[in-house]
């Protein structure tokens, strides 16, 4: 007797729609993705390894690259330290503000990075709001590396947070109370309930975070006044090498932003491998 053909799903797809959509997605990111990424290192290393290995011995491009790690060294940590506290009070707390706060944590995403840079030039500048208090006190925030610093941890603070805040609210507040209850601190519960719970996206916001504070361009680009060898990061460089038509040079040191990148994303992608349920639930809201 012959078997009556299963009725196909509603949300299932015949092989052919299935394998061009598999090849419409893996064409664009070749197109769109891979291809200039492949671009850069071609660029980078046409004049031979030496000319290539030669760009990073130039001062400027040093200065640069010591830059950019010393801005991320220092906006990471902080934005750390920010988005496990904005997290812990958002997501384990009831307090007046609370909606405010959670607002002000997806500022910088609705806002554009030329914009919050031009903020600080307004505050800070010779003639901003701060500048004659700052100018008779010889502190100088904007086209120096504070306002460098200022403007990075503005544009990359929400990573933290946004992974965490989730997490946090899915897993409530239970073991946090029974801590408590059995008399540890406030602070002993938080090192040795809360922070546990949620290592994996704390790391998994870190990764991100210090990504975007590496290849930040345009609010940096506002506060940095181009400022060779002082106040210019990696991506500025990059701008200033290819201006002078420098092509090698600006692909060279583009190449190690995209190298950081690449780094970046297998780490993200291990962590995701290793530990996607817990990743996952920061996903979940």
């Amino acid at each position: 007797m012959t078997r009556p053909a299963r009725p196909r799903a509603v949300t299932e797809e015949t092989t052919l729609t299935r394998r061009l959509l598999i090849a419409t997605a893996i064409g664009f990111l070749a197109l769109f993705v891979m291809l200039p990424l492949a671009a850069v290192f071609v660029e980078a290393l046409r004049r031979g390894l030496d000319h290539y290995l030669a760009t990073f011995s130039d001062p400027d491009t040093q200065a640069a690259i010591r830059l950019t790690l010393l801005v991320a060294a220092i906006s990471v940590p902080l934005n750390m330290v920010f988005g496990v506290a904005a997290a812990w009070a958002i997501a384990k707390f009831e307090f007046v503000g609370k909606s405010l706060l959670t607002t002000l944590v997806d500022l910088p995403f609705s806002v554009s990075p030329v914009v919050s840079g031009l903020v600080f030039v307004l505050l800070f500048g010779a003639h901003g709001l701060l500048g004659p208090w700052l100018e008779a006190h010889d502190l100088q925030i904007v086209f120096a590396v504070p306002g460098i610093v200022l403007a990075t941890v503005f544009v990359t603070f929400p990573f933290v947070a946004r992974e965490l805040i989730p997490l946090m609210q899915e897993q409530g507040t239970s073991e946090e109370e029974a801590a408590l209850t059995l008399g540890a601190s406030g602070f002993r519960t938080f090192l040795t309930v809360t922070l546990p719970n949620v290592k994996w996206a704390l790391l998994y916001g870190v990764l991100l975070c210090n990504a975007r504070a590496m290849g930040e361009f345009g609010a940096v680009s506002v506060v940095s006044g181009h400022v060779r060898g002082l106040t210019n990061t990696m991506p500025l460089h990059v701008e200033i090498l290819y201006n002078e038509y420098d092509f090698v040079g600006a692909f060279a040191v583009a190449s190690l932003l995209a190298g950081l990148a690449l780094v970046t994303l297998v780490a993200k992608s291990v962590l995701e491998w290793r530990f996607g349920d817990a990743l996952g639930q920061s996903r979940l809201h």
